[in-house]
């Protein structure tokens, strides 16, 4: 941080003395060539160190640079320039109202003297990264300043110190669809992490109802084939300040700074060429994307090619679709609740029917989403209710889960049953879940039966759980993932026509129902194991960590440690399946009560795989 009193100093007092009295009022969106923007807060002395904490807590929208000495007094107008003389339009705030504006905080000299001055950067411009992508503005470019907006309270609050407990504040540009990687590569070589967006999409996922209805500046229209984009705002400190209640405080006025010399600060960190953030897609209602770097993208390519071996030669080759792991994990990362599926009781002469591909895999990214503090449940046919409870409870004894998961089963006849599931008192505004989850699941074919590869019907075995994924197509916020090996499981839907004509018997036992992200696998189990090893690379990306805290609050990066300990591990896969043979669960397809996973003994292709993707996972970043 650059001392405070040197950044008075370095200011231009020739070139603030040359300007025409009205363009001392300056907007932040333009800068004087030499010179950057920054805000001030003026604060009682006593309230000095939790504001500054309340800065270092929240970074993003508060990047401190410096603070005056608080055993000095501003220098006098007359011994060189200051806050007083760059910017002479202040906010006066008394008990967190504002009840004064000042050309000069001249006559409050005595109070100054037990007070700290704080500058908080401003030099990233969104307007300079604009240029640079080829984005036309579309606010004007006069004395007035684009619109900035609170956030609820309780939808994104910022880090509370002490009396300081506020909103985000945060300001949006409308962005062309087509335009939208181009601006994230500009605002990475213009602003490095300060310029990285922290919202891309709905603004009701900010808790912003009206984007025409700014709370400060003006409304910049977004059109038909406009993303909103939204970043931090320095504006977040005035918020901040009003929540404290000071008895005397005063603040540059919103639009306008003080004028520092590009040389005082220390340029803005660069991210290195892997780190440069890669915009995608997540959901369509509501309209919501995500950030990543491209070095961690990369990486779950990596693993997304790993499980897509097919050892059953069955064609699976034919329903891979790209980047439907990162889209699956991307939206899981930013998901609060999630109830997983599992279950395909292919061996019907036998009880249980079920086989040992699905439980292992759910329960390894079960553990994985506990582990990132996300609430996961799981939902089963009801006649398995006893089999999956003691899997958990063994799953819950050998250290595989730290906490138990709960268990629901679901056997509605209709949307509204399934909606009473998915959402509290059934309303579709209040859902329970936000992504859905099917893993080696058996999926409903377009006549309503269940098959298994042979093509032989096992309704009679399946409760309607497919009744959920559909209700959760109706309903905003709700995403959904399958992951199968075979195209009849649960959420193949989505590439049923590749079923059809690739798969064996697809015709027939080709799913009919669609997850909006349908990951494939030579084995299901793996899908499970790669969902939650790329939830550990995103989580430890710090492009994509900033991205989901909104870049306030602590990062969790520190946490990463404790994500290595939940991720997959062969012998965690061992002691499940050693808890599957326990329970009499059989192979797939052997049918055996063994060590085996379709038809494959666990000691050779199957620890190979769980290991290799848990070494692509943790290796140098």
């Amino acid at each position: 941080m650059v001392p405070f009193s040197h950044l008075l100093r370095s200011c231009l007092l020739s070139a603030v003395r040359s300007l025409p009295k009205a363009a001392h009022i300056r907007n932040t969106a333009s800068m004087t060539e030499g010179l950057q923007p920054a805000s001030v807060v003026v604060l009682p002395r006593y309230l000095a160190p939790a504001f500054k904490s309340f800065c270092q807590a929240n970074h993003g929208p508060l990047p401190l640079l410096g603070q005056s000495d608080p055993e000095k007094v501003l220098p006098r107008l007359s011994t060189g320039p200051d806050v007083r003389t760059i910017c002479p339009q202040f906010q006066k705030y008394e008990f967190g109202t504002c009840t004064d504006t000042l050309a000069s905080l001249e006559e409050y000299s005595e109070q100054l003297k037990d007070m700290v001055t704080f500058i908080v950067d401003c030099s990233f411009s969104i307007d300079e990264a604009l240029e640079q992508a080829g984005i036309s503005r579309r606010d004007s470019a006069d004395l007035s300043y684009t619109g900035a907006y609170k956030n609820a309270l309780t939808t994104v609050p910022c880090a509370t110190i002490a009396d300081f407990c506020c909103p985000l504040v945060v300001t949006m540009r409308p962005i062309p669809k087509d335009k939208l990687e181009r601006l994230l590569q500009a605002t990475q070589s213009v602003g490095g992490q300060q310029g990285q967006p922290i919202h891309i999409g709905d603004p009701e996922l900010l808790g912003i109802k009206a984007l025409s209805k700014p709370d400060y500046g003006n409304y910049v229209a977004c059109q038909p084939e406009d993303i909103p984009v939204f970043w931090p705002s320095q504006l977040t400190g005035l918020e901040a300040l009003i929540s404290c209640r000071a008895p005397l405080a005063f603040t540059s006025t919103p639009g306008c700074s003080v004028m520092i010399l590009k040389d005082a600060v220390s340029p803005a960190s660069c991210l290195t060429p892997g780190m440069v953030p890669e915009g995608h897609a997540i959901s369509k209602d509501p309209l919501h994307y995500s950030i990543v770097s491209a070095a961690a993208v990369q990486k779950i390519r990596e693993l997304e090619s790993m499980i897509a071996i097919d050892p059953g030669n069955r064609g699976i080759g034919h329903l891979l679709h790209k980047d439907e792991l990162l889209r699956a994990a991307l939206s899981l990362s930013h998901a609060r609740s999630v109830l997983v599926t599992t279950g395909f009781p292919t061996h019907f002469n036998h009880e249980p029917p079920e086989e040992t591909d699905g439980p292992p895999g759910a329960i390894a990214l079960a553990a994985f989403l506990q582990a990132l503090g996300k609430e996961t449940s799981m939902v089963v046919d009801q006649r398995a209710l006893n089999l999956h409870t003691r899997l958990v409870e063994d799953a819950l004894k050998q250290g595989v889960l730290k906490t138990p998961i709960p268990i629901l089963t679901y056997q509605g006849k209709s949307v509204e049953d399934a909606q009473a599931l998915l959402c509290k008192d059934g309303d579709p505004k209040t859902p329970r879940f936000d992504h859905l989850v099917a893993i080696e699941r058996a999926g409903r074919a377009a006549d309503g039966n269940y098959y298994n590869a042979r093509k032989m019907n096992i309704k009679h075995l399946v409760d309607p759980i497919d009744d959920i994924f559909l209700a959760a197509q109706k309903i905003p916020g709700i995403s959904s993932t399958g992951v199968g090996d075979g195209g009849n499981e649960l959420g193949m839907g989505k590439v049923k026509e590749a079923v059809k004509k690739y798969i064996r018997n697809g015709d027939v036992i080709a799913c009919d129902v669609a997850a909006d992200f349908a990951v494939i696998a030579g084995v299901s189990n793996w899908g499970g194991y790669a969902l939650a090893c790329a939830l550990y690379i995103l989580n430890s990306c710090e492009v994509h960590e900033r991205y989901l805290r909104r870049a306030i609050g602590p990062s969790r990066v520190a946490e990463e440690q404790s994500w290595t300990q939940a991720l997959p591990s062969v012998a965690k896969e061992e002691k499940m399946l050693d808890i599957l043979v326990q329970n009499q669960v059989r192979s797939g397809v052997s049918g055996i009560v063994g060590m085996e996973v379709d038809g494959l003994p666990f000691y050779g292709v199957h620890d190979e795989m769980v290991q290799k993707l848990v070494d692509a996972t943790t290796m140098h970043k």
